[in-house]
């Protein structure tokens, strides 16, 4: 078996780029057996001298690892194709790693939720050196793509209410398609090319609020307030009492009370509860009642001070452990993200949000999680809690949130996150803060289960990390420059180069005979110009580099076609013992 591709892994990500591969055309051998001590025997039997590409998709960084490296070592010409979430060992490896791509699933499909979170409609991306964005908008009247947006791509039209067809998406459309009112529509072209269409495409801001002094202070103190032992308040009284009462008995007692004045019989007391008694006053030619009163006093105010200084030391520490936990910090926080779980995945959109300028709350369930270095260096507070319970969100302000992201590993656990915060954010939880336009953004490993929670429960970005990440993998191994991945409404599109080789189906092939669901935004080639827009009756030609955009399934068939006459057809899955 010659040109075959090795695939390893046996979770969602590796099971679905091993399915679409195969659906492309490529023949496909599966290592069933992903353990360290086997990889080099299993890569010998599947064929690794002779194979196009291995992929390394599994979710253990260590199996992974050690797959691309045998594999390289075996086969300097083979496209590795690796998963790999630590940050240093992916750089290392890509560093020397040859054809191929080294990949973070966490890296790829971040961009996408945090676009989600901030409401961004806008998705840059750079083809052949120039800057383009993927726009979305709704259309401002009835008209057709072309009367609306002139010479602009489109690339998706979700057709609204006053549409015969709600709900139906049309992928990369013509321009002479009509649109209605309200329509959503998304669009590629330049900055100033989509300004000049009346599309504004808002800049990535912080817009920090800035928490003023006075708010602050009473921030404080309410939070001194609730993180005090209830007996603390009860302590400070009786000192106060027993301190007020000595004033007073002192003041109209002592001998010769002429001298004693409010500020001495105040300060006397006082010395006398602290026992650090200067001299100055003494209870040596008083009544014996008085003397006998300044000994109960003295032990009086040992047990007092005793007990005020352990609530203050409880206080102290109660206060320190707030502070790990982030409660104390995110009560401060105003228009701000959470993000509910800190994986890798997690953590990389939260660092993706602070670094734009973001304030970001973390909600996690593990107090020992390997993150927690990470979000303690970026300052961002973390609430250990339950996130399905109310008071763990409430904790984190969400009813001052302007976004929240639901990013743990389990979907269920996604789901039903996702629905409390519908309810608390709703009239019958916090009727005094209805806040429905908040985006609450889930990650659900499963694209149709993600497309089905969407649906019945009316949330409207649900993102799924395989569909946004898999691109990449089956892009690099099947030899396709992939320039980004981004979703409209619950549709995933890619955007990728190819080069088209001579004499392979695409060469000689006029433009509007391509896939009617991919659209060619640049061609470029070694003797003309780069080519915008190119027209539907212009020819393809072998040597061309041509970038498209469209659903990447549609790009992998176009891509099968722009392959040399000889490349292999599908064969039959093998499967290593």
């Amino acid at each position: 078996m010659r040109g075959h591709i090795i695939v390893s892994g046996d979770d969602a990500l590796a099971m679905t780029i091993a399915e679409e591969l195969q659906n492309a055309g490529a023949r496909i051998v599966k290592l069933v057996d992903d353990t360290v001590a086997d990889t080099k025997d299993d890569l010998a039997q599947a064929g690794i001298d002779h194979a196009a590409a291995v992929v390394c998709a599994g979710n253990d960084d260590a199996i992974n690892l050690e797959i691309a490296l045998l594999a390289r070592k075996a086969n300097p010409n083979v496209r590795v194709v690796a998963r790999l979430a630590n940050d240093v060992l992916r750089e290392a490896v890509a560093a020397d790693n040859g054809p191929g791509a080294i990949l973070d699933v966490a890296e790829l499909a971040a961009p996408s939720v945090v676009e989600a979170a901030l409401a961004h409609t806008a998705h840059p991306f750079e083809v052949a050196g120039i800057k383009l964005l993927v726009s979305g908008a709704e259309a401002p009247y009835d008209g057709t793509l072309r009367e609306i947006y002139g010479d602009l791509a489109p690339v998706a039209v979700i057709h609204g209410k006053n549409s015969p067809t709600p709900g139906f998406v049309e992928i990369c459309p013509a321009r002479d398609v009509q649109v209605r009112t309200g329509d959503w529509t998304a669009m590629i072209g330049t900055a100033e090319e989509l300004a000049a269409q009346g599309i504004r495409v808002r800049a990535p801001s912080a817009a920090r609020v800035r928490t003023r002094w006075v708010r602050r202070a009473v921030e404080a103190v309410r939070g001194l307030g609730s993180d005090a032992n209830p007996m603390f308040l009860r302590a400070i009284a009786a000192v106060l009492t027993v301190l007020i009462g000595s004033t007073v008995l002192l003041r109209y007692s002592y001998q010769p009370h002429a001298k004693m004045t409010w500020v001495d019989a105040l300060y006397f007391s006082t010395e006398t509860i602290a026992t650090v008694g200067y001299g100055d006053f003494s209870f040596l030619s008083q009544p014996t009642w008085l003397r006998l009163f300044s000994i109960g006093l003295m032990f009086g105010g040992l047990i007092t001070t005793a007990v005020l200084v352990a609530f203050i030391a409880d206080l102290l520490i109660s206060r320190r452990f707030a502070f790990t936990a982030g409660r104390r910090r995110a009560r401060q926080l105003r228009n701000h993200v959470i993000v509910v779980g800190l994986g890798s995945f997690g953590s990389r959109v939260a660092a993706d949000l602070t670094a734009a300028g973001y304030e970001v709350a973390v909600i996690e369930i593990d107090e020992n999680n390997r993150y927690l270095s990470t979000a303690a260096e970026l300052g961002i507070p973390v609430i250990f809690g339950d996130a399905t319970l109310p008071q763990t969100l409430e904790a984190a302000h969400v009813e001052h949130a302007r976004a929240v992201t639901v990013l743990t590993h389990d979907d269920m656990v996604n789901i039903e996150t996702g629905i409390v915060l519908r309810e608390m954010l709703g009239p019958r939880v916090m009727p005094q803060v209805v806040r429905p336009d908040v985006p609450i953004v889930l990650r659900i490993y499963d694209h149709v289960l993600g497309s089905a929670v969407a649906d019945r429960f009316g949330f409207d970005t649900v993102r799924s990390t395989v569909e946004l990440a898999a691109p990449w993998f089956i892009g690099a191994a099947m030899g396709l420059h992939v320039l980004g991945t981004f979703s409209v409404g619950q549709r995933y599109f890619m955007v990728g180069g190819m080069h088209v080789a001579p004499g392979s189906e695409l060469d000689g092939l006029r433009m509007f005979e391509l896939s009617t669901q991919t659209r060619v935004i640049v061609i470029t080639r070694e003797d003309a110009p780069v080519q915008r827009r190119p027209r539907r009756d212009a020819r393809l030609r072998g040597g061309d580099t041509v970038y498209l955009v469209g659903p990447y399934r549609e790009l992998l068939a176009t891509l099968r076609k722009g392959r040399p006459p000889q490349q292999p057809e599908v064969g039959r899955e093998r499967r290593p013992a």
